[in-house]
């Protein structure tokens, strides 16, 4: 599929990365998006409605003519395409992701490297030593005393 890149992570995080930076720049765009298709749809219910019975009517004069053998066959060797390509589109899509994985991880830890380094700069105190505690001293313990056996 990928080569493999001389990283610390494996290209499947790099993946899964991008696919998530990926996600979230679609996400910001979900609420015009949503309100575009629900303009569509109300225009869309109309026309349907309007060619609907037409449409049934055509539909069944065309399913009694078909030839069953020919679909089969057609949609066999389209099958048989449509998973070549999709397989293509797949590997290049989980090479995009990669891609992108690694730019989104990469200044992330950038930034989280510059920003240590900044804590550790503007960090004067030295850590105080931590003494050893002395061991505390046992204390006695205390006798019963028995009674004398007479």
């Amino acid at each position: 599929m990928t080569e493999q890149t001389k990283t610390r992570f494996p290209a499947p995080l790099y993946a899964a990365a991008g696919a998530g930076d990926l996600a979230w720049q679609e996400l910001r765009k979900l609420p015009a998006v949503v309100s575009q298709l629900g303009d569509r749809a109300v225009a869309t219910l109309r026309t349907a409605n309007d060619t609907a019975a037409t449409t049934a009517g055509s539909l069944r004069e065309k399913a009694g003519t078909t030839d069953l053998d020919k679909l089969r066959d057609t949609a066999t060797t389209s099958a048989v395409a449509f998973a070549q390509v999709a397989s293509e589109r797949a590997v290049s899509v989980y090479t995009t992701l990669v891609a992108r994985g690694e730019r989104v991880v990469g200044s992330g830890v950038v930034e989280a490297a510059d920003v240590v380094n900044a804590d550790m700069v503007t960090t004067t105190e030295e850590p105080k030593a931590v003494e050893a505690a002395a061991e505390p001293t046992p204390k006695p313990r205390k006798r019963v005393a028995r009674p004398a056996a007479e």
